[in-house]
């Protein structure tokens, strides 16, 4: 949850078409990695990558970084292909995999929306607060 979160926040602190660009890649990678999941692919170190994301990612977001969109989105989906891998091995049994698939999509691209609007939103919402 702690990386769908970073990279909405980290999108809303890029300019220009990273900002849709960046969730846009997560999602629509982690989508792939969760049907290649689905079919029993396993990457290497798994789990290793999914904790370097969050590190990552966290770190980008802390620190602002705005590297090159190629660059930004080639992270992005490696990442996000770590995260679907894990979600496609852990599909409960009896289960409709598409509809765990809708699932862990609309999830993480709420955690997407809700990053982005805490960089984006709250702090104008609280400007009259301050």
């Amino acid at each position: 949850m702690l990386a769908m979160l970073a990279v909405g926040l980290w999108a809303a602190q890029q300019q220009g078409t990273a900002r849709w660009a960046l969730p846009c890649t997560f999602v629509g990678t982690m989508l792939i990695g969760g049907l290649l999941g689905f079919e029993g692919l396993n990457l290497p170190a798994l789990e290793s990558g999914i904790a370097a994301s969050v590190l990552a990612l966290g770190l980008a977001v802390a620190l602002a970084v705005r590297p090159p969109l190629a660059l930004a989105m080639a992270a992005t989906a490696v990442f996000a292909l770590f995260h679907g891998v894990a979600h496609g091995l852990e599909l409960p049994d009896m289960s409709s995999p598409w509809a765990y698939a809708v699932g862990f999509v609309a999830a993480t691209a709420a955690l997407h929306a809700a990053g982005y609007a805490v960089v984006r939103v709250l702090p104008k919402a609280a400007a009259p607060l301050v």
